[in-house]
C-alpha cells in the first residue's frame, strides 16, 4: 500500500487508490468461505473439473441435481470431508473449517445420535434399549442455549424430548439432529434432502424455520436437493450440479423459471420402461395376507397403537398414511415379524395366526421390506452385489454364498434400477439415492408375496420417482402381490394403489 502511495502523483490517484483498498477488504469482510481449484485426492471420488466457489455472508444456498451427480461430493470438499489432491478451502478470520462448517445426511444420522452400537430390530426389544440415551439427556446442555430455546419453541418437539433414540421415526430424527447441530452455533449448515420424512405439517414448519433461520441471520444454509420444487424461499443462490459437473451460479428464481437447465439435470436419455426379470415363485392362493385385531402395542405407560384393527387381502395394494410419530413403523414391524409384542396380540399372517409355530424367517422369506430404519442401520461396507444378494436371505450383509441363478436375477433387478453399474463399488461410497435404489433392488430379488415400502422414493430425483413408480406399479400386475405403500407425499403413491388406511397420532 505505501509502495502504491509513492507512485502516485495526485491526490486524486491516492484517494482513488484508498477506494480500492477500501473495495478489498469489504469483499474480503464479506466473504466466510472459499473453495478454490479443489480437487479430491481419490479419482473415484472427483468431480469433472477442479472446484470453484465462494459463499459470502447473508447467501443461502441450495445445490440442486439428479441422484448420483456429485452434489454430496461437492458439499463434502465445502465441509472439508474429502481430502485434497491440490487447491484448498479457506474460511476467513481465524475460523477454523471444523467449527464453521456442519452437516447433517440422512445417512449418517445413527451415526451422529451416538447410538452407531445399536441394531436394526433393537428399536423394537424394550428390554435390550436400557442403555439407550433419551433425546433430552443426548441434548444435554445444548437446551440451555438462546439460539436452542428459539428453535425449541419454533420446532416443537416437547413430545421428543422423553422418547429413547431408537423409537424416534425418521421424521422426528430429522428436527432432532437439526436441533443438536444448530446449538453448536456453525457458521455454515449443510443440509441432505431435508424435507425428505417429514410430513405435510412438518415440512411447513421446517420451511418456516428455514425462513426465520435468514431473517435473524442465525446461520447460512446449504441444502443439497433432488427436486427442485423443494427450494424454499429463503434461498438465495443455487448451484446446478449434473453427471459430475456444475453449472454457473443462479439465482433461485432463474433457476426454477430455466426450463432448458433443468431438463440438462434431471432428463435421463437411456432410462426406459422397466422390463422386470421373470418371476421366481408360483403365485400364492393365500386369502388374507395378513390381519390385526384390537393390536395394542406399548413401551411402560407410552402407548404407540391402541386397539387397532386392519386386514390386507391377497393381491390388495394399500396406503399407509399418517403424521410422524403416530406409529406406522411400529405397526409394519409386527407385520414384517420383528416385534416380539406381535406374540401378545392377534396378528393372521399369510392366513396363519402369529406364535403358532412358524419361525420369523419363514414369514420373511415371503415379505419384501424397506424403510428409512433399514436405510440408516445399513451400514455394511460391502460391494452392492452383496447387499442386493442379502435380499434372498433377510439379512445385513451375505453370509451365505448365492446360487448362480440368485446372483444373475440380482444383476437382472440391478439394471431395472439403473445401478448395475455401480455392482463392485462399496455400498458405503455411494450417495443416500443411490443406496436407496440398491436397497429397492434388494426388496424385489426374492420375488415376494408381500412388498412394505416404507418411503422408498427417499433421496431420488423426480426422473427416479416416476421410473421407480413404473417398477412397483408393473411388479404389483403380477398375480397374488400384495402392496403396503408408506407415504408422507401422496402425489408419489403409484397408480396400483387403491384402499387406504389412516392412523392418528395417540394423545
Amino acid at each position: 500500500y505505501e509502495m502504491l502511495r509513492s507512485l502516485v502523483g495526485s491526490e486524486m490517484c491516492i484517494r482513488d487508490s484508498n477506494y480500492i483498498f477500501a473495495s478489498i477488504a469489504r469483499k474480503n469482510m464479506d466473504r466466510i468461505i472459499t473453495v478454490q481449484d479443489a480437487v479430491s485426492r481419490l479419482p473415484e471420488l472427483g468431480l469433472k473439473r477442479p472446484l470453484n466457489w465462494r459463499i459470502n455472508r447473508g447467501e443461502q444456498w441450495a445445490v440442486v441435481g439428479a441422484t448420483g451427480s456429485g452434489k454430496t461430493l461437492l458439499t463434502d470438499i465445502l465441509s472439508g470431508k474429502t481430502a485434497l489432491k491440490h487447491g484448498f478451502v479457506q474460511v476467513s478470520g481465524d475460523l477454523r473449517l471444523c467449527d464453521t462448517v456442519k452437516s447433517i445426511s440422512f445417512k449418517d444420522i445413527y451415526t451422529m445420535t451416538d447410538s452407531r452400537n445399536t441394531y436394526y430390530q433393537q428399536r423394537w426389544h424394550s428390554g435390550e434399549n436400557e442403555d439407550v440415551p433419551i433425546v433430552k439427556d443426548i441434548l444435554g446442555e445444548k437446551m440451555q442455549g438462546v439460539l436452542f430455546r428459539r428453535l425449541y419453541r419454533l420446532f416443537g418437539i416437547e413430545e421428543m424430548l422423553q422418547k429413547k433414540i431408537v423409537y424416534l421415526s425418521s421424521g422426528e430424527l430429522r428436527k432432532f439432529l437439526l436441533l443438536r447441530i444448530m446449538a453448536e452455533n456453525p457458521r455454515i449448515l449443510i443440509i441432505d434432502n431435508p424435507f425428505i420424512g417429514l410430513d405435510e405439517v412438518s415440512r411447513r414448519m421446517f420451511s418456516d424455520m428455514l425462513e426465520e433461520i435468514g431473517k435473524q441471520g442465525l446461520l447460512q444454509l446449504v441444502l443439497i436437493l433432488s427436486d427442485p420444487s423443494d427450494i424454499p424461499s429463503v434461498i438465495t443462490h443455487v448451484l446446478p450440479v449434473s453427471n459430475g459437473d456444475y453449472f454457473p451460479v443462479v439465482s433461485r428464481e432463474k433457476f426454477q423459471a430455466d426450463k432448458v437447465l433443468l431438463d440438462k439435470l434431471f432428463i435421463r436419455p437411456g432410462m426406459r420402461f422397466p422390463v422386470l426379470p421373470v418371476p421366481v415363485r408360483s403365485a400364492s392362493t393365500h386369502k388374507i395376507t395378513f390381519r390385526m385385531e384390537h393390536c395394542t402395542v406399548k413401551y411402560k405407560n407410552r402407548i404407540i397403537l391402541k386397539e387397532l384393527d386392519w386386514s390386507v387381502g391377497n393381491g390388495e395394494k394399500w396406503a399407509l398414511l399418517g403424521p410422524n410419530g403416530c406409529g406406522k413403523s411400529t405397526l409394519l414391524s409386527l407385520v414384517y415379524a420383528d416385534n416380539p409384542q406381535s406374540y401378545a396380540n392377534i396378528l393372521y399372517l399369510f392366513d396363519r395366526r402369529r406364535g403358532t409355530g412358524e419361525s420369523i424367517w419363514e414369514i420373511k422369506k415371503r415379505i419384501g421390506y424397506i424403510s428409512p430404519e433399514m436405510h440408516l442401520f445399513y451400514r455394511e461396507d460391502i460391494p452392492v452385489i452383496r447387499v442386493v444378494s442379502s435380499g434372498f436371505f433377510d439379512s445385513v450383509g451375505v453370509f451365505r454364498a448365492c446360487t448362480k441363478s440368485q446372483e444373475e436375477t440380482a444383476w437382472k433387478w440391478m439394471a431395472v434400477f439403473g445401478i448395475d453399474n455401480l455392482g463392485e463399488r462399496s455400498f458405503l461410497s455411494l450417495s443416500g439415492g443411490e443406496q436407496r435404489l440398491v436397497l429397492l433392488a434388494r426388496v424385489f430379488v426374492k420375488d415376494p408375496d408381500l412388498i412394505i415400502l416404507d418411503e422408498p422414493l427417499h433421496g431420488l430425483d423426480v426422473v427416479l420417482k416416476k421410473h421407480v413408480s413404473c417398477v412397483i406399479d408393473e411388479f404389483c400386475r403380477r398375480p397374488g402381490k400384495t402392496l403396503v405403500y408408506v407415504t408422507h407425499y401422496p402425489e408419489e403413491l403409484p397408480g396400483c394403489v387403491t384402499r387406504y388406511y389412516k392412523l392418528e397420532k395417540n394423545i
